[in-house]
Protein backbone atom coordinates (compact mmCIF):
# COMPACT_ATOMS: atom_id res chain seq x y z
CA UNK A 1 0.00 0.00 0.00
CA UNK A 2 1.41 3.19 -0.91
CA UNK A 3 2.29 5.39 1.82
CA UNK A 4 1.73 9.67 1.72
CA UNK A 5 1.98 12.89 3.76
CA UNK A 6 -1.28 13.61 5.59
CA UNK A 7 -0.88 17.70 4.88
CA UNK A 8 2.05 19.53 5.10
CA UNK A 9 3.30 18.19 8.48
CA UNK A 10 2.49 14.47 8.54
CA UNK A 11 1.80 12.23 9.77
CA UNK A 12 1.97 8.80 7.16
CA UNK A 13 -1.26 7.02 5.71
CA UNK A 14 -2.14 5.03 3.45
CA UNK A 15 -3.08 6.99 0.15
CA UNK A 16 -6.85 4.71 0.68
CA UNK A 17 -9.28 5.34 3.53
CA UNK A 18 -12.29 3.72 4.09
CA UNK A 19 -15.31 5.85 4.50
CA UNK A 20 -17.48 5.08 7.65
CA UNK A 21 -20.87 6.45 6.47
CA UNK A 22 -22.10 3.19 5.22
CA UNK A 23 -21.63 1.56 8.41
CA UNK A 24 -24.21 3.73 10.34
CA UNK A 25 -27.00 2.69 7.51
CA UNK A 26 -27.03 5.69 4.96
CA UNK A 27 -26.89 3.57 2.08
CA UNK A 28 -28.99 0.35 3.26
CA UNK A 29 -29.03 -1.81 6.83
CA UNK A 30 -25.33 -2.58 7.85
CA UNK A 31 -24.58 -5.32 10.60
CA UNK A 32 -21.67 -4.16 13.31
CA UNK A 33 -19.96 -7.48 12.34
CA UNK A 34 -20.13 -6.58 8.53
CA UNK A 35 -18.33 -3.27 9.41
CA UNK A 36 -15.84 -4.88 11.66
CA UNK A 37 -15.45 -7.24 9.27
CA UNK A 38 -14.48 -4.49 6.56
CA UNK A 39 -12.19 -2.89 9.61
CA UNK A 40 -9.76 -6.30 9.66
CA UNK A 41 -9.98 -5.77 5.80
CA UNK A 42 -8.72 -2.62 6.03
CA UNK A 43 -6.21 -3.69 8.41
CA UNK A 44 -4.76 -6.43 7.14
CA UNK A 45 -4.31 -5.03 3.30
CA UNK A 46 -2.62 -1.74 5.22
CA UNK A 47 -5.37 0.84 4.90
CA UNK A 48 -4.48 2.81 7.74
CA UNK A 49 -7.41 5.52 7.49
CA UNK A 50 -10.52 5.85 8.50
CA UNK A 51 -12.84 8.74 8.37
CA UNK A 52 -15.96 9.27 10.14
CA UNK A 53 -18.28 12.02 11.83
CA UNK A 54 -20.39 12.38 14.57
CA UNK A 55 -23.74 12.87 12.34
CA UNK A 56 -22.94 9.62 10.70
CA UNK A 57 -26.36 7.40 12.44
CA UNK A 58 -26.22 9.86 15.17
CA UNK A 59 -22.72 8.71 16.13
CA UNK A 60 -23.39 5.24 15.65
CA UNK A 61 -20.34 5.11 12.89
CA UNK A 62 -18.15 6.33 15.24
CA UNK A 63 -19.37 3.56 18.29
CA UNK A 64 -18.94 0.59 15.55
CA UNK A 65 -15.51 2.07 15.21
CA UNK A 66 -15.09 2.41 18.81
CA UNK A 67 -15.96 -1.32 19.78
CA UNK A 68 -13.79 -2.68 16.96
CA UNK A 69 -10.26 -0.69 18.63
CA UNK A 70 -11.69 -2.22 21.68
CA UNK A 71 -11.70 -5.72 20.40
CA UNK A 72 -8.49 -5.19 18.54
CA UNK A 73 -5.83 -4.55 20.66
CA UNK A 74 -2.88 -2.06 18.96
CA UNK A 75 -5.19 -1.56 16.13
CA UNK A 76 -5.66 2.58 17.13
CA UNK A 77 -1.93 2.77 16.86
CA UNK A 78 -1.81 1.24 13.51
CA UNK A 79 -4.47 3.82 12.03
CA UNK A 80 -5.38 7.63 11.26
CA UNK A 81 -8.36 8.42 12.51
CA UNK A 82 -10.86 11.13 11.64
CA UNK A 83 -13.95 12.70 12.48
CA UNK A 84 -15.88 15.22 11.88
CA UNK A 85 -18.40 18.54 13.42
CA UNK A 86 -20.48 21.35 12.41
CA UNK A 87 -23.55 20.37 11.20
CA UNK A 88 -26.41 20.01 13.78
CA UNK A 89 -28.91 18.57 12.28
CA UNK A 90 -31.22 21.13 13.99
CA UNK A 91 -33.83 23.13 11.21
CA UNK A 92 -33.23 26.98 12.74
CA UNK A 93 -29.56 26.49 12.65
CA UNK A 94 -27.80 23.62 10.63
CA UNK A 95 -24.44 24.37 10.79
CA UNK A 96 -22.39 25.59 13.80
CA UNK A 97 -18.71 26.36 14.17
CA UNK A 98 -19.24 28.01 17.61
CA UNK A 99 -15.91 26.96 19.74
CA UNK A 100 -17.57 26.04 22.46
CA UNK A 101 -19.99 23.54 20.48
CA UNK A 102 -16.96 21.94 18.39
CA UNK A 103 -15.14 21.16 21.34
CA UNK A 104 -18.28 19.52 22.96
CA UNK A 105 -19.25 17.49 19.58
CA UNK A 106 -14.99 16.43 19.67
CA UNK A 107 -15.52 15.27 23.74
CA UNK A 108 -18.77 13.41 22.78
CA UNK A 109 -16.76 11.92 19.36
CA UNK A 110 -13.61 10.92 21.44
CA UNK A 111 -15.71 8.97 23.97
CA UNK A 112 -17.65 7.10 21.22
CA UNK A 113 -14.67 6.10 19.52
CA UNK A 114 -12.82 4.91 23.09
CA UNK A 115 -9.96 7.39 22.22
CA UNK A 116 -8.11 10.55 23.81
CA UNK A 117 -7.23 11.95 20.96
CA UNK A 118 -8.16 11.79 16.86
CA UNK A 119 -5.25 12.09 14.07
CA UNK A 120 -7.70 14.48 12.24
CA UNK A 121 -10.58 17.06 12.70
CA UNK A 122 -13.03 18.09 10.53
CA UNK A 123 -14.83 21.48 9.99
CA UNK A 124 -17.89 19.08 8.84
CA UNK A 125 -19.66 22.62 7.17
CA UNK A 126 -18.23 26.11 7.24
CA UNK A 127 -20.73 27.95 9.40
CA UNK A 128 -20.36 31.53 7.63
CA UNK A 129 -21.58 33.49 10.76
CA UNK A 130 -17.82 33.20 11.82
CA UNK A 131 -14.83 34.28 10.06
CA UNK A 132 -12.73 31.31 8.46
CA UNK A 133 -9.85 32.72 10.47
CA UNK A 134 -11.97 32.47 13.87
CA UNK A 135 -12.71 29.24 13.06
CA UNK A 136 -9.24 27.92 12.39
CA UNK A 137 -8.06 29.76 15.60
CA UNK A 138 -10.76 27.66 17.12
CA UNK A 139 -9.54 24.54 15.78
CA UNK A 140 -5.70 25.93 16.60
CA UNK A 141 -6.68 25.51 19.98
CA UNK A 142 -7.64 21.95 19.81
CA UNK A 143 -4.82 20.57 18.63
CA UNK A 144 -3.16 22.79 21.29
CA UNK A 145 -5.26 20.96 23.83
CA UNK A 146 -4.46 17.55 22.65
CA UNK A 147 -7.85 16.70 21.66
CA UNK A 148 -6.60 16.01 17.84
CA UNK A 149 -3.37 16.21 15.63
CA UNK A 150 -4.10 18.23 12.59
CA UNK A 151 -7.66 19.97 11.25
CA UNK A 152 -9.08 19.96 7.80
CA UNK A 153 -12.56 21.48 6.25
CA UNK A 154 -14.74 19.98 4.13
CA UNK A 155 -17.04 21.07 0.75
CA UNK A 156 -15.24 24.94 0.83
CA UNK A 157 -13.51 26.77 -1.64
CA UNK A 158 -9.82 27.35 -2.32
CA UNK A 159 -10.37 31.35 -1.46
CA UNK A 160 -11.33 29.86 2.37
CA UNK A 161 -8.35 26.89 2.57
CA UNK A 162 -6.40 30.10 1.96
CA UNK A 163 -7.57 31.85 4.77
CA UNK A 164 -7.66 29.79 7.03
CA UNK A 165 -4.23 28.70 6.72
CA UNK A 166 -2.88 32.67 7.85
CA UNK A 167 -4.12 31.16 11.30
CA UNK A 168 -3.52 27.57 11.34
CA UNK A 169 -1.93 24.56 9.08
CA UNK A 170 -4.85 22.97 7.53
CA UNK A 171 -3.62 18.93 6.81
CA UNK A 172 -6.71 18.10 4.73
CA UNK A 173 -9.64 19.38 3.09
CA UNK A 174 -12.54 17.17 2.22
CA UNK A 175 -14.55 17.45 -1.22
CA UNK A 176 -16.69 15.26 -3.48
CA UNK A 177 -14.17 14.08 -6.63
CA UNK A 178 -14.79 11.15 -8.85
CA UNK A 179 -14.95 10.64 -12.65
CA UNK A 180 -18.59 12.17 -12.31
CA UNK A 181 -17.64 15.16 -9.95
CA UNK A 182 -14.87 16.85 -11.53
CA UNK A 183 -15.42 20.58 -9.75
CA UNK A 184 -12.31 19.68 -7.75
CA UNK A 185 -9.85 20.57 -10.45
CA UNK A 186 -11.09 24.00 -10.93
CA UNK A 187 -8.90 25.32 -8.09
CA UNK A 188 -9.22 23.09 -5.02
CA UNK A 189 -6.80 20.19 -6.49
CA UNK A 190 -4.30 23.38 -7.03
CA UNK A 191 -4.65 24.88 -3.73
CA UNK A 192 -4.43 21.80 -1.91
CA UNK A 193 -0.78 21.08 -3.60
CA UNK A 194 -0.27 24.20 -3.24
CA UNK A 195 -0.27 24.73 0.31
CA UNK A 196 0.52 21.06 0.98
CA UNK A 197 -3.12 20.05 1.79
CA UNK A 198 -5.02 16.69 1.24
CA UNK A 199 -7.56 16.93 -0.73
CA UNK A 200 -9.22 13.75 0.68
CA UNK A 201 -11.99 12.72 -1.89
CA UNK A 202 -15.33 11.66 -0.78
CA UNK A 203 -17.61 9.08 -3.36
CA UNK A 204 -15.11 8.54 -5.34
CA UNK A 205 -16.94 5.73 -7.55
CA UNK A 206 -19.84 8.28 -7.80
CA UNK A 207 -22.20 6.83 -5.41
CA UNK A 208 -21.92 3.36 -7.39
CA UNK A 209 -22.08 4.85 -11.01
CA UNK A 210 -18.55 3.86 -11.54
CA UNK A 211 -19.28 0.77 -10.35
CA UNK A 212 -19.68 -3.03 -12.08
CA UNK A 213 -23.14 -3.30 -10.19
CA UNK A 214 -24.40 0.18 -9.69
CA UNK A 215 -27.80 0.05 -7.56
CA UNK A 216 -31.01 0.11 -9.98
CA UNK A 217 -33.14 3.44 -9.78
CA UNK A 218 -36.01 1.62 -7.28
CA UNK A 219 -32.91 1.12 -5.17
CA UNK A 220 -31.85 4.46 -4.84
CA UNK A 221 -36.01 5.37 -4.21
CA UNK A 222 -35.46 3.38 -0.70
CA UNK A 223 -32.58 5.26 0.52
CA UNK A 224 -33.09 8.84 2.01
CA UNK A 225 -29.84 10.55 0.36
CA UNK A 226 -30.36 9.83 -3.33
CA UNK A 227 -34.07 9.30 -3.83
CA UNK A 228 -34.86 13.09 -4.87
CA UNK A 229 -30.59 13.78 -5.75
CA UNK A 230 -31.14 15.00 -9.47
CA UNK A 231 -28.35 12.00 -10.79
CA UNK A 232 -30.42 9.35 -9.60
CA UNK A 233 -33.70 10.83 -11.09
CA UNK A 234 -35.52 9.96 -13.99
CA UNK A 235 -34.22 10.53 -17.01
CA UNK A 236 -31.12 11.45 -15.33
CA UNK A 237 -30.71 8.05 -14.11
CA UNK A 238 -31.14 6.29 -17.08
CA UNK A 239 -28.34 8.88 -19.21
CA UNK A 240 -26.16 8.12 -16.31
CA UNK A 241 -26.28 4.07 -16.82
CA UNK A 242 -26.03 4.35 -20.21
CA UNK A 243 -23.00 6.98 -20.02
CA UNK A 244 -21.16 4.72 -17.25
CA UNK A 245 -22.02 1.74 -19.43
CA UNK A 246 -18.77 2.73 -21.50
CA UNK A 247 -16.71 3.52 -18.07
CA UNK A 248 -17.81 -0.57 -17.32
CA UNK A 249 -16.91 -1.90 -20.58
CA UNK A 250 -13.59 -0.13 -20.67
CA UNK A 251 -12.50 -1.68 -17.56
CA UNK A 252 -13.52 -4.84 -18.62
CA UNK A 253 -11.31 -4.38 -21.84
CA UNK A 254 -8.17 -4.02 -19.35
CA UNK A 255 -8.94 -6.86 -16.99
CA UNK A 256 -10.15 -4.48 -13.87
CA UNK A 257 -12.63 -3.97 -11.94
CA UNK A 258 -15.05 -0.76 -12.78
CA UNK A 259 -14.55 0.48 -9.23
CA UNK A 260 -10.65 -0.09 -8.80
CA UNK A 261 -10.06 1.85 -12.64
CA UNK A 262 -11.88 4.72 -10.80
CA UNK A 263 -9.67 4.82 -7.45
CA UNK A 264 -6.68 4.27 -9.82
CA UNK A 265 -7.65 7.34 -11.69
CA UNK A 266 -7.91 9.78 -9.01
CA UNK A 267 -4.83 8.29 -7.06
CA UNK A 268 -3.04 9.07 -10.57
CA UNK A 269 -3.78 13.13 -10.09
CA UNK A 270 -1.11 13.14 -7.68
CA UNK A 271 0.02 12.10 -4.30
CA UNK A 272 -1.92 15.10 -2.45
CA UNK A 273 -5.15 13.24 -3.63
CA UNK A 274 -6.20 10.53 -1.10
CA UNK A 275 -9.85 8.96 -1.95
CA UNK A 276 -12.17 7.09 1.08
CA UNK A 277 -14.75 4.96 -0.65
CA UNK A 278 -16.99 3.77 1.56
CA UNK A 279 -18.47 0.09 1.73
CA UNK A 280 -19.51 -2.46 4.08
CA UNK A 281 -19.15 -5.28 1.44
CA UNK A 282 -15.68 -7.24 1.35
CA UNK A 283 -16.08 -8.15 -2.15
CA UNK A 284 -16.48 -4.24 -2.84
CA UNK A 285 -13.25 -3.43 -0.86
CA UNK A 286 -11.48 -5.88 -2.66
CA UNK A 287 -12.57 -4.66 -5.98
CA UNK A 288 -11.78 -0.99 -4.37
CA UNK A 289 -8.07 -1.55 -2.64
CA UNK A 290 -7.17 -3.02 -6.19
CA UNK A 291 -7.36 0.27 -7.55
CA UNK A 292 -4.06 1.59 -5.13
CA UNK A 293 -2.17 -1.18 -7.28
CA UNK A 294 -3.22 -0.33 -10.92
CA UNK A 295 -0.61 2.07 -12.22
CA UNK A 296 -2.05 3.89 -14.83
CA UNK A 297 0.26 5.41 -18.30
CA UNK A 298 -0.69 8.18 -20.48
CA UNK A 299 -2.16 6.15 -22.70
CA UNK A 300 -4.54 4.25 -20.21
CA UNK A 301 -5.87 7.90 -18.93
CA UNK A 302 -6.76 9.49 -22.40
CA UNK A 303 -8.91 6.15 -22.84
CA UNK A 304 -10.67 6.81 -19.55
CA UNK A 305 -11.23 10.44 -20.79
CA UNK A 306 -12.48 9.84 -23.75
CA UNK A 307 -14.89 7.30 -22.21
CA UNK A 308 -15.99 9.65 -19.84
CA UNK A 309 -15.12 13.22 -20.63
CA UNK A 310 -15.06 16.57 -18.48
CA UNK A 311 -19.26 17.41 -18.04
CA UNK A 312 -20.42 13.53 -18.95
CA UNK A 313 -22.83 13.58 -15.79
CA UNK A 314 -26.71 14.28 -16.27
CA UNK A 315 -28.17 16.20 -13.74
CA UNK A 316 -26.92 18.30 -11.00
CA UNK A 317 -24.86 16.22 -7.35
CA UNK A 318 -27.18 18.09 -5.00
CA UNK A 319 -30.22 19.31 -4.65
CA UNK A 320 -30.73 22.97 -3.98
CA UNK A 321 -31.40 21.86 -0.20
CA UNK A 322 -28.38 19.47 -0.32
CA UNK A 323 -26.32 22.78 -2.03
CA UNK A 324 -26.55 24.39 1.79
CA UNK A 325 -23.63 24.64 3.68
CA UNK A 326 -21.09 23.38 0.46
CA UNK A 327 -19.39 26.31 -0.59
CA UNK A 328 -19.53 27.02 -4.75
CA UNK A 329 -16.35 28.40 -6.48
CA UNK A 330 -16.66 27.98 -9.94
Amino acid sequence: MKMIKLGPDGPQVSQFGIGAMSFAGIYGNASENDSHAVLDACRATEVSHIDTSNVYGNGRSEEIIGSWFAANRGARNEMVLATKAGITGEAERRFKNDADYLEACLDESLKRLGVDHVDLFYIHRFDRAHSIEDVAGTLKRLIDAGKTRSVGLSEVAPTTLRRAFTECPIAAVQSEYSLSTRAPELGLTQACAEMGTTLVAFSPVGRAFLTDAPFTYEHGQSMAFTKSNPRFMQPNYDANIEATDRFRALAADMGEPAAALAIAWLIAKGDHVLPIPGTKNLDHLSELVRGTQIELSGEDLARIEQALPVGWAHGDRYTAAQWEGPERYC
